[in-house]
């Protein structure tokens, strides 16, 4: 059973500050401890509310050998815990509550530091000093996430054009994937790109030509502006032609192009720091650099030894790193190296370098996260990579998410069902995708099954809002992405930057007949697929079910606003069900249940 509402929540919250386990009888509450932390404690005070201690690691440590026969308690006080270096949690620490003392929110995870010492450059452009002993790849200011110098200028906080785009600059370079054409005067020899050094100017570019789907950021080696081509350091994960089409792309990483308010540079070799501030001053002005990726890693020895009933409730995590440079997945069949049942899934997994969020969770059972407020990532917000079962999402706020808000890794198929039975509930998440808008989204499951979404908001993304797959040539016996139930979520403003596509999508879920549903979705809104007028694929969908869409019920769904159809089925034929589609005649409004679709009125954070 979830625990779902205020009521329950705060009964149990009552327990908690009282000092007691949840779920205890009266003589084990007796004995149990309530341990206290706060950002102006001290780690050798006694860790009581009087005297708390200073950071959850001593906390941590110390409660492992305190804990009794019970399920302790660890209150955070409110205020900024400085996180340096990723706290992490093991099986000594199953049952443990680290809750926010003072209300939803109030214990904050700092994942940045303070860049101090600004003092005028030119252009309304200033400088400062960092260390650079752990550099770091994404940079907020001004209570928002700072854009690193690019060309062309973004139009737009929340919007990733415009893109210049590529050619093809040799008939038999069309698949080449580590090298890109350019128009005459798209890149400026002026520029000051530092190829061939260890901090060279990068493109982010949505590789494959007319297609779509996929963003990578990686750094250049060389240009040859005679022949109009630049050379990546690694390959892309398509060719940059397709169908006659180029890609779309920007270049960024280089003081040559800060000139616009809200972008900086980081001059890595000179340990400086560069940014514009929108006012033209720095009096002020907040900039934060990341210290760490991730704040939590939650991770059992194996997935016969799980962290088990651990929860975080409450806690703000914010201002956390991006990485150097970023593709999804591996290029080709077998390309992990590893030995697998079916390798073509090497390229629908992300590479081992990439599987992380602020928050994540390996090799778990039971582990809850609620009453959480995740911001201003630099990667995905809440991240499930492989063994996992029975965790809870809910009542949680993310939101301007570098990449996805939660994601489930369930692993390769056929080689064991680990990744299972999840719930997410009553969340909020909004603007995904932010450094990673191709594949992003704001659930995403792959490989895993029995999963339930419900009582959500997604909304402004270039891709997804919610996405479910696995792949086509995998047959239904070691596909384990079955049973997923989606109901009264809310999805707007997605698929804004891509094709081929839509707010809600599914691919290579069910492959084989027979497709008796066992998937289900129901009291979903959709509104507003629209993607930029640069991008060259098929418009956006309502819900797209793709390769594989197969064997899900569909009932109560009003989608409005699409470029393209509203839904768009497996090529291979019907094998979804409908009843109450807003794209079949017949379909009534009044069996839609407004009141309950998106978070419920028990959500505790103010709607953005």
């Amino acid at each position: 059973m979830r625990l779902v509402g205020g009521l329950v929540i705060g009964v149990a919250l009552a327990v908690v500050g009282a000092g007691s386990a949840l779920g205890a009888g009266p003589k084990e509450q007796a004995k149990c401890e309530a341990f206290w932390v706060s950002p102006t404690g001290s780690d050798t005070a006694a860790g009581t509310q009087r005297k708390p201690w200073k950071t959850v690691e001593h906390a941590r440590d110390a409660v492992r050998t305190r804990r009794g026969s019970c399920a302790p308690v660890v209150n955070l006080k409110a205020g900024t815990y400085q996180v340096d270096k990723t706290i992490t949690f093991d099986d000594r620490d199953s049952g443990v509550t680290f809750r926010s003392a003072d209300g939803p929110g109030k214990a904050v995870f700092e994942g940045a530091r303070d860049v101090t010492g600004w003092t005028p450059y030119k252009d309304g452009i200033f400088k400062a000093p960092v260390d650079v002993s752990q550099p770091f790849y994404s940079l907020y200011a001004e209570g928002k996430r700072a854009t690193t110098a690019r060309y062309p200028n973004r139009q737009a906080d929340d919007a990733w054009a415009p893109y210049l785009r590529s050619i093809l600059f040799d008939s038999t370079k069309e698949a080449v994937r580590d090298q890109l054409g350019f128009n005459t005067g798209d890149i400026d020899p002026s520029w000051d790109l530092r190829l061939g050094t260890d901090w060279p100017a990068q493109v982010t570019v949505w590789s494959g030509g007319s297609w779509s789907w996929f963003t990578d950021t990686i750094p250049m080696l060389d240009i040859n502006f005679t022949k109009k081509r630049t050379t990546l350091v690694y390959p892309a994960r398509y060719g940059f032609i397709n169908s006659g089409g180029g890609s779309r792309y920007f270049v960024q990483n280089s003081l040559s192009l800060l000139d616009q308010a809200g972008e900086y540079y980081l001059d890595y070799p000179n340990k400086m720091l560069y940014y514009k501030p929108a006012g033209g001053t720095m009096d002020g002005v907040t900039v934060l650099r990341p210290t760490v990726t991730q704040v939590f890693s939650v991770a059992g020895a194996s997935a016969n030894r799980r962290v088990e009933n651990l929860t975080l409730d409450g806690l703000t995590i914010q201002h956390t790193d991006f990485m150097e440079w970023y593709r999804y997945g591996w290029n080709q069949t077998g390309d992990s190296g590893a030995k697998r049942k079916y390798p073509k899934y090497d390229t629908q997994i992300e590479l081992p370098r990439n599987r992380w969020g602020a928050i994540t969770l390996t090799n778990t059972r039971g582990v809850k996260l609620t009453r959480m407020h995740l911001q201003q990532t630099g990667f995905t917000a809440i991240e499930l990579l492989f063994a996992n079962e029975k965790t809870t999402v809910s009542d949680s706020l993310l939101e301007h998410l570098g990449n996805d808000g939660i994601k489930v890794e369930g692993g390769w198929p056929g080689e064991g069902d680990v990744a299972h039975g999840n719930t997410f509930t009553n969340n909020y998440i909004h603007h995904i995708g932010e450094l990673v808008p191709g594949d992003s989204a704001g659930v995403e499951i792959m490989n895993s099954g029995d999963n339930e979404i419900s009582h959500t908001v997604v909304e402004h993304g270039a891709r997804y809002g919610i996405s479910i797959e696995s792949r086509p040539e995998i047959p239904n016996a070691d596909n384990y992405t079955s049973g997923n139930t989606v109901h009264h979520v809310r999805l707007s403003h997605l698929a804004q930057d891509s094709g081929d596509t839509g707010p809600f999508y599914a691919y290579g879920v069910r492959n084989q007949p027979p497709y008796t549903p066992d998937a289900a979705v129901s009291q979903l809104i959709i509104d507003d697929a629209n993607a930029d007028p640069s991008m060259p694929d098929s418009k956006p969908y309502g819900v797209h079910m793709d390769f594989g869409g197969c064997a899900f019920a569909f009932s109560d769904i009003k989608v409005t606003n699409t470029e393209s159809d509203p839904y768009h089925g497996p090529s291979a034929g019907p094998c979804d069900t409908f009843a109450n589609v807003s794209w079949e005649p017949g379909f009534d409004d009044s069996r839609m249940q407004y009141d309950q679709i998106g978070v419920l009125p028990s959500f505790p954070y103010e709607k953005p």
